[in-house]
């Protein structure tokens, strides 16, 4: 082969990999951001990356933008690997057209997204884009389009994780929202369907890019964002963290680690965590901390609906879901946000055999006008239809409160929960005692001389009767009633019981969840 053939190869490679050029590149840094390739290195293993479509460069000819042709086309695609496991990525380039989208540009991502569907094997994608390439029409519309088929293909056999670190708008937002993660970079990343311009000649609202849909909004109010991280860097360092818990696909376990820590240890202190006062609050992560191993626990949607918590962690090396009731947020009831939170958590988990762990302390679902009339009904029931469906190891801890229909939908023994149980702490009733006393012996307190007292000791002999958990367990609904610093060696050996237990649901098309 000749020098001059090898040379102009090295000379292609060296112009693919400037992007849009020193001063764009420098911009790019200017605002805090690393360029697409830049990413790609802090993301997969060191020497790992293969990229594909380096030469692919657009093939529209109107509005001058035949003169305008770069190598790559404002993505970088390709394979690397993470822990060791092999993943697809696609890196937008900011530098190249504003990463916007073309046809060619589109053509690059789904060819990854196919390969990783073909192997089995988690798609990543780093958006950083204006949107639609507006010099090739529709034909970068059709572009989205094809991202979006591909996104809803893939959802429950392959992982999609998706990090927003730059702008996101209009179309372009759909295809991270059908992804299972989003992550979202403070100040420099933001969402959106339509722009602060476009709102305020619609709505007269005046509000800035950062409030209509940076990652703080998602990550708090709109629930979008799964995770707000700081930089670029720790949000890298964040997609590398959650892929250590997650398997490849639908059809693989989840990755083992071998456990450093003792699988038989005891924690004395859960014994005096939960108040004796039933109606005082405290922190539920702290006796999740108490029972994982080495007391790590990834959280998920942290500042979104924090009356329940959802996360992931290991007890015994195997990666496990957590769903658990917060009782120092709103008392941990369920409402239709943390429904939603829980509902898609629970889904991902069982999509992709991950055991999933409860812990629950919930007095009921939050009542009121707001609630009932926006669908707390069947945004409620989402949740529900999530733990009935699912068919991976179910395990659930009552640590306090189990009241009325949220005790039900809590991974209950009765939606085929395989392994419950309860702290002697645990209170499972209709109700409360003093809702229930009111509707039970209204007529006698009434009619009674002293109706506080009366009622008092009505609540007293309620309380004796069911919060308690030996009336469930008397019934079979509780396997086992635990001592608190038994639960961690008591999951471990029954997530090691249930390592093989197969379960289906009726043959279907899909079930109809109450959207």
């Amino acid at each position: 082969m000749s020098t001059d053939r090898i040379q102009y190869l090295k000379e292609l490679r060296a112009k693919a990999q400037l992007g849009g050029g020193e001063s764009r590149v420098s911009d790019q840094h200017k605002k805090g951001k690393l360029t697409a390739r830049e990413r790609i290195d802090l993301l997969v293993d060191d020497g790992t990356f293969e990229e594909i479509g380096m030469f692919v460069q657009h093939r529209s000819m109107d509005f001058g933008m035949e003169k305008q042709r770069v190598l790559g086309d404002g993505v970088v695609t390709g394979r690397g690997k993470i822990h060791g496991r092999d993943v697809f990525v696609f890196s937008q380039d900011f530098t190249v057209f504003g990463g916007s989208l073309s046809e060619t540009h589109a053509a690059k991502i789904c060819k990854v997204m196919d390969m990783a569907m073909k192997l089995g094997k988690p798609v990543i994608g780093l958006n950083d884009s204006g949107g639609a390439r507006i010099q090739e029409g529709v034909v970068s519309l059709g572009g989205y389009a094809d991202i979006f088929l591909r996104n809803t293909l893939a959802s429950g056999v392959i992982p999609q994780i998706s990090a927003v670190m730059g702008p996101c708008a209009g179309g372009a937002v759909y295809s991270p929202a059908i992804t299972d993660f989003i992550f979202m970079v403070k100040h420099t990343s933001y969402m959106f369907v339509t722009g602060p311009n476009v709102v305020k000649t619609v709505t007269h609202e005046d509000v800035s890019f950062e409030d209509l849909g940076g990652a703080d909004t998602h990550a708090t109010k709109s629930g979008v964002a799964h995770f707000a991280v700081e930089n670029e860097v720790e949000c890298l360092d964040g997609i590398r963290r959650l892929l250590s818990y997650i398997p490849s696909n639908n059809i693989d376990d989840p990755p083992f680690v071998a456990p450093t820590d003792d699988v038989h240890r005891m924690d004395a202190d859960l014994d005096a965590l939960v108040p004796e006062n039933p109606n005082k609050p405290y922190d539920i992560k702290e006796v999740i901390r108490r029972i994982v191993d080495q007391r790590e626990f990834f959280e998920v949607q942290e500042s979104y609906a924090a009356n329940i918590v959802i996360g992931f962690a290991r007890l015994g090396g195997d990666s496990v879901g957590i769903v658990a009731n917060q009782p120092a947020v709103l008392a941990g009831v369920l409402d239709i946000d943390s429904s939603l939170k829980g509902a898609r958590f629970v889904r991902f988990c069982d999509a992709f055999n991950i055991p999933i762990v409860v812990f629950e302390d919930v007095p009921g679902f939050l009542p009121g006008t707001d609630q009932e009339w926006r669908g707390i009904i069947k945004h409620g029931a989402k949740l529900l239809y999530a733990f009935c469906e699912a068919t991976v190891p179910k395990l659930t801890v009552i640590t306090r409160k189990a009241y009325g229909g949220a005790y039900d939908v809590m991974n209950s023994k009765h939606i085929r929960g395989d392994y419950n149980a309860a702290w002697p702490t645990a209170e499972i009733a209709v109700m409360g005692p003093k809702g229930a006393v009111e509707i039970i012996f209204k007529k006698e307190i009434d009619k009674s001389p002293d109706k506080e007292a009366a009622t008092e000791q009505k609540v007293h002999d309620y309380r004796e009767k069911f919060a308690n958990p030996y009336v469930a367990a008397s019934h079979g609904y509780l396997d086992e009633v635990i001592l608190p610093h038994e639960t961690r060696p008591k999951l471990i050996k029954a997530l090691h019981f249930l390592r093989n237990k197969v379960d289906s649901n009726p043959k279907k098309k899909h079930g109809n969840i109450p959207l």
